[in-house]
């Protein structure tokens, strides 16, 4: 018994990477290329599904440890880790998970769940569902602010010695107006910041299902939003089916180019892939 727990000891010691927070360079993951970027106020709506790694306690792309037993989910772009709420548009239910890995590898989904939180959220395993995601700020935040270089000491670094300068005031030439006294230099700081390899808390988050009435939408697929209705025209006469849809107000008016909406998830699934054959790396399912 001794020896075996040696054993898992010594495995869990080698080979995994510290956990850190990540935000990283753009990636080509499931044929297209995602490009991360740190936003805490991130809202989208797409489709779900279960997130499968390598096995039970797999690092994820920032070094933490996989688990399909807690809620915990993957995005393509997001700071990692950061945390979102997740609504299942079809029945009501929301959840906080925390967002640690990359992924999905389905460019047609816009999260990937871990078994519990797909559970909690009513997913069935092998299934999707109709999602709305929202980064709760404060606590993506907070996880931020525990970034390995982002807290410091302070190091004492003795200041260069300064001769001393002796001033005389003069008067001011004819025609020339007298001027507020200047302010005193500030102080030369004493010390100096020196990074702190601290990995990202790992904040408790409640299991707490909060239900609300469902609200399912419409599948479809947004293909690009362009400033220019010419453009978005010529990026529609790509796409067999597409269309261009004008929104927003009069003199800052935004043009989309659209498909659908769709009577399933596997049409959606199939017109991503010709968008994307296309070259039209943009495209996304959403669900409006």
């Amino acid at each position: 018994m001794r020896a075996a727990l040696l054993l898992v000891a010594l495995l869990a010691g080698c080979g995994s990477p510290p956990a850190r927070y990540l935000v990283g360079d753009p990636y080509r993951m499931g044929g297209t290329w995602s490009y991360p970027r740190e936003d805490f106020s991130l809202m989208e709506t797409g489709l779900a599904a279960r997130h499968t790694v390598a096995g039970w306690s797999s690092p994820t792309a920032n070094g933490e440890a996989w688990s399909d037993g807690r809620a915990l989910a993957a995005h393509r772009t997001l700071q990692l880790p950061a945390v979102v709420a997740v609504t299942n548009l079809e029945n009501g239910r929301t959840l906080l998970v925390r967002v640690n890995d990359r992924g999905p590898v389905n460019p047609g989904r816009v999260i990937g769940l871990s078994g519990r939180a797909a559970t909690l959220l009513g997913i069935p395993a092998g299934g999707s569902a109709h999602v709305r995601i929202a980064v709760d700020g404060e606590r993506s935040r907070a996880l931020s602010d525990s970034v390995p270089g982002r807290a410091a000491t302070t190091v004492p670094i003795e200041a260069a010695p300064r001769a001393v300068v002796a001033a005389e005031s003069l008067d001011a030439p004819p025609g020339a107006r007298s001027a507020a006294p200047a302010r005193a230099a500030a102080p030369v700081r004493q010390a100096a910041a020196e990074s702190v390899a601290t990995p990202p808390a790992d904040l408790p988050l409640p299991e707490t299902v909060a239900q609300a009435a469902p609200s399912p939408g419409r599948v479809m697929l947004e293909a690009g939003t362009l400033s220019r209705p010419e453009a978005a025209a010529r990026l529609a006469a790509r796409i067999p089916g597409a269309r261009v849809e004008a929104f927003g107000p009069r003199r800052d008016q935004q043009f989309r180019v659209r498909l659908g909406p769709f009577d399933s998830v596997a049409q959606a699934d199939t017109a991503l892939e010709r968008t994307l054959a296309a070259g039209v790396s943009g495209a996304r399912i959403l669900v409006d």
